[in-house]
């Protein structure tokens, strides 16, 4: 059995980081117009579909693929049933590029059967081991689907079905990021901060985490349904709020030495920045919620699978856990495209630039993981694939 094949975040974590440029790329040529959209989808919809449910799917996928042995005991997937896992996702990107030879409802198949599949492999090894409290990591994939199906069922002629399966889509992916962050990050900085001497202790899970939670919850859901409004408006503020109380008790602010740590913070942070440009928009009519979903998106999304994906691969293929220049300039250049496509939604005359800007910046941060970590991806463990204990 080849490397490449021996745990989950080795083929995903590769796959999400190379479809992402790719998939950016062709977004970028249909924006400028030097590309025909690709058939039966608008060229917003394709490129939001494939950040969330392409290259955000796969990455997650790997994170899941690789923690949850960890977290039952149990054997991972691997080998021949790991390698047909990942051709049916390949197979989902291809069909979602060229769908014309086969049409919408196979398009629509193919590329939901996927998240079908892993949901149902999640869900067997959880329950196998008796670990249903992880069984929430399953939910999550199973609204993934939802979200997926909807956005097909809906076709040419349903956008406002369509814009409610994206969202459906990003609201699950931040209610994930927003569970395992509280599951990771204290974890990770506690163990940084102990081993290097620094004082300091991120506050346990208590009230102010389920509140959290909870509110963000309630208040994505309702967001997923009626984006515009005062009650949404009113739920998405709380959450933030809720949110951002919550990762200033992680002690974030003393984890500047070492980039492997802050990165995470960082990613996290974008959730309440998210939330409340959303609660904003909602509340002032004529502000974009384009801002909001972005910094949900290119923000949380974007910075906290680069920020997992970058510290997996360097903890199961027995390297250190620190970051080196590279690893610090991809951080940086993700952070800047977030940065400069949240602020496009009111950049007036310099928006399209500020598009372009920031998707040649997210192409950068991407493309320079994949020839940084694509080596140990493929490559045997130094030490052996070993859980990362932070």
């Amino acid at each position: 059995m080849s490397a490449f094949l021996s745990l989950g975040f080795r083929p995903f974590f590769l796959g999400a980081a190379v479809w992402s440029c790719l998939a950016l790329g062709l977004w970028l040529a249909q924006f400028q117009g030097l590309m025909a959209p690709v058939p039966y989808f608008a060229a917003a919809a394709w490129h939001a579909h494939e950040m969330l449910f392409g290259f955000a799917a796969a990455a997650i996928a790997g994170f899941a693929l690789t923690a949850v042995p960890q977290w039952t005991e149990s054997p991972p997937l691997r080998g021949a049933r790991l390698a047909a896992l990942f051709g049916l996702w390949l197979v989902g990107r291809a069909a979602m590029t060229v769908p014309g030879p086969i049409g919408p409802l196979a398009v629509g198949v193919l590329d939901s059967a996927f998240l079908a599949v892993l949901a149902v492999a999640v869900a067997h090894a959880i329950l196998r081991a008796g670990n249903r409290r992880n069984l929430v990591v399953v939910l999550a994939f199973l609204v993934l689907f939802a979200a997926n199906a909807a956005f097909h069922a809906a076709g040419p002629d349903g956008p406002e079905l369509r814009s409610l399966a994206l969202r459906l889509g990003l609201a699950g992916i931040v209610v994930l990021i927003t569970l395992i962050g509280g599951r990771i990050i204290p974890a990770f900085t506690g163990n940084w901060l102990q081993r290097t001497g620094r004082e300091g202790v991120p506050a346990p899970m208590g009230w102010i985490d389920r509140a959290a939670l909870g509110i963000g919850v309630l208040a994505l859901g309702v967001w997923t349904a009626l984006p515009d409004g005062a009650v949404t408006a009113v739920l998405l503020l709380a959450a933030a709020a809720l949110h951002a109380l919550r990762l200033a008790r992680w002690c974030g602010l003393k984890t500047g030495a070492e980039p492997l740590v802050w990165i995470l913070h960082l990613g996290y942070a974008w959730v309440p920045i998210g939330l409340a440009l959303l609660g904003l928009g909602a509340w002032v009519g004529g502000l974009s919620g384009s801002a909001g979903m972005h910094a949900l998106s290119a923000g949380a999304v974007g910075t906290m699978t680069l920020s997992v994906m970058s510290r997996a691969t360097l903890g199961h293929t027995g390297r250190p856990l620190t970051a080196g220049a590279g690893t610090l300039a991809v951080y940086c250049l993700v952070t800047l495209a977030a940065g400069l496509r949240v602020a496009a939604a009111w950049g007036g005359g310099l928006q399209a630039d500020m598009i372009l800007a920031a998707g040649g910046l997210w192409m950068g941060a991407f493309g320079l993981f994949a020839i940084l970590y694509g080596p140990m991806h493929v490559a045997p463990a130094i030490a052996g694939d070993a859980p990362d204990h932070g």
